[in-house]
């Protein structure tokens, strides 16, 4: 069977090998595939789109999955099953990076079930398949029928060295200053995510800049790859019918009463009440004999009324639905310590907002694991974000955590690891919890100020507090008017057109998350959005500085000790024993954690335990395996085992020494019978060790000597008389 296979090639120029396209090859039956290749680094990208959409469907159901196949890594998947199942915490982020950038590029009126699937098929260990992963789902797409206003793209852009740099190795990430994602189409910037170590905001804008250009070469090799492919026409992307008269007539009717209810300051969930009850009375006028496709029209024209009123209310007065002005922060009030048993507590409120989040310290036991095909090891910060349905006053099953949790946990952690002590000023295993209980606009960033609480009253001594801000974004084409929204609303969020999520210190930006759903953002109100998160940022801070300033001088009493020092890595097997039988034995008897790994050639050891006893005891164990004995120095030995020449003393764990006969006492001993016994405690001096590392002991140079004998008066007389 033969196949056409067409393919593009993509330098930029970053010193790494070229990225190439091709389809044709694999996966024909799909509406559109591609292969995307660099370096060792393979990736397959399928979308399928069905050809009509269900009914009563109003919104497009894209799913977009990126899953690594471990064989493409030369590796077999942990766990009992031994193959893959659900998407990792680290493929699920990957493929919202994805689908936040395809999404808004759909038409608002296709409304098809739409898969969009990404593979791993082969691993680069330097090259890092999330930053092409975007550029290969765009691809597929564009050599496929179905309707899209793109192609985009997705990089990496990193400063190493000073130096901006897009798609770095993996090796150079360690000395980056930032690290972004950029999504963009040929003219526009989509999506971006990323975390920095306390940058400016002209350095952000300049980075994002840098990625854009890199981002128009690719789009371009997707438009080039689509015209090899040839003229493909695609397919219908209008599945909304209209009744324009039926518009027209649900605008007049009801657009006033939703303004004045948006102007008028009222609650969430008053505004969704009184929004409700104008849209019921509306529909009641229409009769009960309409048809479902009316109805459903009707519903959506209401909606498009309600997204009007209150744009037009923020461009027109300046008035938010909450009452705000553009850039005032909703009230703030916090609490450190709230629960007493947890190692450190924080309740942060904004507004309708409200994030109550805890903090443990555990030992290095208690890291994560991470095993995945391109990136596994294992983490020493964990950040766990949940969102259940009483935040929002929804009744709503309990699946555990979703992508949304996923991705809003990944942001605040990486906003608050870049505040975290050095590796080597922390010890512990540290996880922050945050259990959102109210929502009503970033819950994700009022995590990052819970955390940055929560951590501070824990005792972990942060750098600098952190804060966060999201900041909302609504333009009117015709125009050119826009409005900057400063701590917008989940309202606001919805019926706008940026949501950008700014976390930092006093110092510099750490992390951001931003996602347009228009074309054309002016560099200048991205930087204007951009100082004006700045302002509130430090508002935050300073409210937040209020309750705890800076973190607290010591662990809570109840919170968990762990001592940390270095051993030589000789002594490592020493410490852990027969099959762990030493260490074992001493976590048993002392009631502490311990561990011990090789680093850099030396033995890292760490005890854990709740009490200072417990450490002490174990501290003092190790100690003494570890110790090196030392000529002149006397030792408490016990006797191990006899022998017709002496006895092996044992002066410190797994150390003997011979303790000859001769040095025992100092009078003559014909046999050691009945000198000393296995078990015996002797005190012993240490002469000397030769070159084979072996002990020489000595019991009688403890003892009194005793006085000398005279000799016997002949033999002293003869010895005196001369000779001859």
């Amino acid at each position: 069977m033969s196949y056409n296979e067409k393919k593009v090639t993509i330098d930029l120029g970053n010193g790494l090998a070229p990225i190439e396209l091709s389809t044709g090859k694999l996966a024909k039956q799909a509406d559109g595939s591609v292969v995307l290749k660099q370096g060792d680094t393979m990736l397959l990208a399928t979308v399928v789109s069905a050809r009509e959409p269900k009914e009563g469907v109003d919104f497009l159901p894209l799913s977009v999955d990126y899953q690594e196949k471990y064989a493409a890594a030369g590796r077999i998947p942990g766990g009992f099953l031994r193959r893959e199942a659900r998407l990792s915490d680290y493929e699920v982020l990957i493929s919202r990076l994805v689908d936040r950038a395809l999404r808004p590029l759909f038409p608002e009126t296709y409304h098809a079930d739409t898969q969009v699937m990404i593979s791993l098929i082969s691993a680069d260990k330097d090259i890092m398949p999330d930053a092409l992963a975007g550029l290969a789902a765009s691809a597929a797409i564009a050599v496929s029928d179905i309707p899209f206003n793109g192609p985009i793209s997705e990089v990496r852009v990193a400063k190493v060295d000073g130096q901006l740099v897009i798609n770095p190795r993996l090796s150079a990430l360690e000395n980056a200053t930032l690290e972004y994602i950029v999504a963009g189409s040929a003219q526009d910037i989509v999506m971006v995510e990323g975390e920095a170590k306390e940058i400016s905001e002209a350095e952000m804008v300049e980075a994002i800049a840098f990625a854009h250009e890199a981002i128009k070469k690719q789009v371009a090799a997707q438009v080039e790859l689509a015209n090899l492919v040839g003229a493909v026409v695609k397919r219908d992307g209008n599945h909304e019918p209209s009744n324009l008269d039926l518009r027209d007539a649900i605008f007049a009717a009801t657009y006033d009463k939703v303004y004045a209810v948006a102007k008028s300051g009222s609650t969430k969930h008053e505004r969704t009440e009184q929004f409700a009850a104008i849209g019921e009375e509306f529909f009641a006028t229409m009769g009960e004999d309409i048809d479902d496709e009316t109805a459903f029209l009707a519903k959506k024209y209401y909606h498009d009324v309600q997204y009007d009123a209150v744009r037009n209310l923020v461009l027109d007065e300046g008035v938010r639905l909450d009452g705000r002005d553009a850039r005032t922060v909703r009230p703030i009030w916090s609490e450190v310590d709230y629960l007493p048993a947890a190692h450190g507590s924080a309740v942060f409120t904004r507004g309708e907002t409200q994030s109550l989040t805890s903090v443990t310290l555990g030992a290095k036991d208690d890291e994560q694991m991470i095993d995945g095909a391109f990136i596994h090891g294992y983490n020493k910060f964990i950040l766990h974000y949940n969102f259940p349905a009483f935040s929002t006053g929804e009744v709503r099953p309990n699946r555990g955590p979703g992508r949304r949790e996923v991705g809003h946990g990944n942001l605040a952690m990486r906003s608050l690891k870049q505040v975290l002590p050095a590796e080597n000023e922390n010890p512990y295993t540290i996880r922050v919890v945050s259990d959102i209980l109210e929502s009503n606009g970033s819950s994700s960033m009022a995590t990052v100020c819970a955390g940055t609480l929560a951590l501070m009253d824990a005792g972990v001594k942060l750098k600098a507090p952190v804060s966060g801000i999201a900041m909302g974004l609504i333009t009117d084409e015709k125009t050119g008017k826009y409005a900057i929204l400063s701590d917008i609303l989940g309202d606001e969020d919805h019926l706008g057109d940026m949501d950008f999520k700014v976390t930092g210190t006093e110092n510099g930006i750490v992390a951001c998350q931003m996602d347009l759903k228009i074309n054309g953002l002016k560099w200048e109100v991205l930087t204007q959005a951009l100082d004006q998160a700045k302002e509130a940022r430090l508002h935050i801070l300073g409210e937040m500085k209020k309750t705890l300033a800076e973190p607290r001088e010591d662990y809570k009493p109840h919170a968990p000790r762990i001592v940390s020092f270095s051993i030589d890595k000789e002594f490592i097997g020493a410490i852990i024993g027969p099959g762990g039988k030493i260490i074992q034995e001493m976590q048993r008897e002392t009631g502490s954690t311990i561990s011990i790994e090789e680093v850099d050639g030396k033995g890292i050891v760490q005890v854990f335990a709740d009490n200072k006893a417990a450490i002490d005891a174990a501290v003092s164990r190790i100690k003494a395996i570890v110790a090196k004995p030392e000529v002149g120095e006397i030792y408490e030995g016990k006797v191990k085992s006899i022998m017709p020449f002496g006895a092996f003393v044992e002066i410190m764990p797994g150390k003997d020494g011979l303790l000859h006969i001769s040095e025992i006492e100092w009078r003559r001993l014909e046999s050691m019978d009945g000198v000393l016994k296995e078990g015996d405690v002797v005190k012993v001096k240490l002469l000397d060790i030769d070159k084979q590392g072996k002990l020489k002991l000595s019991r009688k140079v403890l003892l009194p000597r005793p006085p000398k004998e005279d000799k016997p008066k002949a033999e002293t007389e003869a010895k005196d008389t001369p000779k001859g």
